[in-house]
């Protein structure tokens, strides 16, 4: 394209995963020839969303209050924790499952090679929600790869330490997987039939 602003839009429009040049030059062509309120609607809400969605100071969710509506929420059990990595592993479940308690979102995985140690992803967090809140249960869904598993691991000491039981998912999730690309039935039947985990 020979506009300067027109190539901007279609340089930023990259920045989205998958979007390569031609799905980048589909989306603004489409927008500019046929719904520019939309584009409009989008460029405001993003720019919102873009200020003013953070992280909520309880499980670390993506929220634009202080605490999230989970967190907030009185219907759900105190009791019972579920750890997953990211926050599209939190939507994933609440879609497939009917799960009722609380999340932790650590934003990642220990990988000790790359320099991410538990501090990074907020274990030092987690571990005093465990000495805070009556937890009875942790559900370590931390995705089924390398660094996951390792995660996992640590995480079983912090509950093995505190009595605190703790189950990972079971069958179904494959191997390498991640639960956000992971369709929902074959999660649901996962988190039913998680299993126990002792800790160290």
């Amino acid at each position: 394209m020979n506009d300067p602003l027109l190539d901007e839009l279609l340089q930023a429009l990259r920045c989205l995963p998958g979007v390569g040049s031609r799905t980048a030059q589909r989306m603004a062509l489409h927008l500019l020839e046929r719904d520019r309120p939309g584009g409009r609607e989008l460029a405001e809400v993003l720019g919102r969303a873009m200020t003013e969605i953070r992280r909520c100071s309880r499980c670390r969710n993506f929220t634009s209050a202080e605490l999230c509506g989970i967190c907030r929420s009185d219907k759900r059990s105190r009791a019972v924790l579920c750890v997953v990595e990211t926050p599209g592993d939190v939507l994933a479940i609440e879609q497939a499952t009917g799960f009722d308690g609380q999340y932790f979102v650590l934003l990642g995985r220990l990988s000790p090679l790359d320099g991410i140690g538990p501090e990074d992803i907020g274990l030092d967090q987690l571990e005093q929600r465990l000495a805070e809140e009556p937890i009875e249960e942790i559900i370590v869904a931390t995705n089924s790869t390398v660094e996951g598993e390792a995660t996992a691991h640590y995480i079983g000491g912090l509950a093995a330490r505190r009595g605190i039981a703790m189950t990972r998912l079971a069958q179904g999730v494959p191997l390498g997987g991640e639960l956000e690309h992971t369709d929902s039935s074959t999660l649901a039947h996962a988190f039913a039939s998680r299993l126990p985990v002792r800790g160290d």
